[in-house]
């Protein structure tokens, strides 16, 4: 088992490298200088306006960006190693700080766009798989299509214009109490709940299928206890998959609902970082995004073997 798990964080590190080196790379290599980018910044306070060469020499000597790109590289990841991400061009304030300033409220947001995918989707696919064929089956399976197939954005303005504008029970944008965050954890949950959907009714089918469960059906037990104590286990374990690639989605921030209903998270400050070129944001909060991903799929890894003791690491 320890074998397995520092085998697994071995992979979660060299990716996380291989993601810093990557972003890295590309950020510095778009058209423009990042050194003239700054010297606006600093210097002048507006990216619209030009800045002197005078100006741009002395931030590329300061920060050393006139030195190759592998040295700048292996200098900015021994200070993140420490937790320095560098400082913002725009505000001025160190990059990690900004980060977790906005965690919470992604946070809160995933948290509650799951608990609403689990809520809605895992009951629709029982019950489709259950009544396999039957017209419950047909409505869980369609409504789960019709989950799907919705864009995000497209369902945001409709919750938008029918619960803000015309009902006007829900705010429009913006955080604080929990009025604020329905319609975007609805909007991301709905999407999540179909593809849990689908996944359940297919894993669950999969499951009951299987000779255990027949020989439980034929020791008299009841379809609640086959369905509770011996399928769901099992089937499950596709589920928390899909759910674990979810949670680190959404942890990463969700750029185009949070920038829809202004909710202060990862996604929204990416986004307004991209607008103002602030590079050290973009390639903090690109970084971030990959470490939570990997941790939060890292951690449904091992719960694999807790829902399922047959699987082992060393395997």
């Amino acid at each position: 088992m320890l074998k397995g798990i520092l085998k697994r964080l071995g992979i979660v590190l060299f990716v996380v490298v291989g993601a810093t080196a990557l972003v890295f790379f590309m950020l510095h290599y778009i058209p423009g200088e990042t050194a003239e980018v700054m010297a606006r910044y600093i210097f002048i306070g507006n990216i619209e306006i030009d800045a002197s060469n005078e100006d741009v020499a002395l931030i590329s000597q300061y920060y050393e960006l006139d030195k190759p790109l592998i040295v700048q590289y292996v200098s900015w990841l021994s200070k993140s190693l420490q937790g320095d991400l560098g400082m913002s061009y725009k505000t001025g304030q160190p990059v990690l700080d900004e980060i977790m300033i906005r965690l919470p409220a992604t946070i809160k947001l995933a948290v509650v766009s799951v608990l609403i995918s689990l809520i809605i989707g895992i009951p629709l696919g029982i019950v489709a798989a259950i009544r396999q064929n039957t017209i419950v089956d047909y409505i869980c399976s369609t409504s789960a299509a019709i989950g799907v197939s919705i864009p995000n954005f497209w369902l945001a303005l409709i919750l938008i214009l029918v619960f803000s504008l015309y009902l006007n029970l829900t705010p429009v944008m913006g955080s604080g109490g929990v009025e604020h965050i329905i319609l975007p954890s609805i909007t991301l949950g709905t999407g999540m709940a179909a593809v849990t959907a689908r996944l359940t009714r297919s894993s669950m089918l999969e499951v009951i299928r299987q000779d255990y469960v027949r020989t439980a059906r034929g020791k008299g037990l009841s379809e609640k206890t086959i369905i509770v104590r011996h399928a769901m286990k099992n089937a499950l374990i596709p589920v928390i998959t899909i759910i674990g690639l979810e949670m680190g989605h959404l942890l990463g921030g969700t750029v185009i609902v949070e920038t829809i209903f202004a909710w202060p998270g990862i996604g929204k400050l990416l986004i307004d970082a991209i607008s103002q070129r602030d590079l050290p944001i973009i390639q903090g909060c690109v970084i971030f995004i990959t470490i939570m991903y990997v941790f939060v799929n890292f951690i449904v890894d091992l719960s694999y073997s807790i829902l399922d003791p047959r699987i082992r690491y060393e395997r």
